[in-house]
């Protein structure tokens, strides 16, 4: 109300510059379309498309291999860590032997 009665007081010249008349004034967020982040899309047809189910199951396939590199290289750590406690085992056996 108040701003109201202030811009009609104001001049028609001083008004124009203060408040213009021009903009737009939005009240709703920018959504995106499904997909647009690179979403898996959900769903009704989407389900039943049989390029979505490829994908999928490329991307599973991909993520399985990707773990088991990771197991394959941790098991190889853990051989690696117990022969050298196995070795350290034997060195301390022979010098508390001596």
């Amino acid at each position: 109300m108040y701003r109201q009665s202030l811009v009609q007081s104001l001049k028609p010249g001083l008004r124009s510059t203060i408040f213009p008349t021009s903009r737009t004034i939005t009240s709703t967020a920018i959504r995106m379309a499904e997909g647009d982040t690179g979403a898996p899309k959900t769903g009704g047809a989407a389900q039943g498309d049989a390029f979505s189910k490829r994908e999928q199951a490329d991307e599973n396939y991909y993520v399985r291999q990707k773990e088991m590199e990771k197991l394959q290289g941790l098991k190889q750590k853990i051989a690696e860590h117990q022969k050298h406690l196995e070795d350290l085992d034997k060195n301390v056996y022979v010098l508390a032997h001596e």
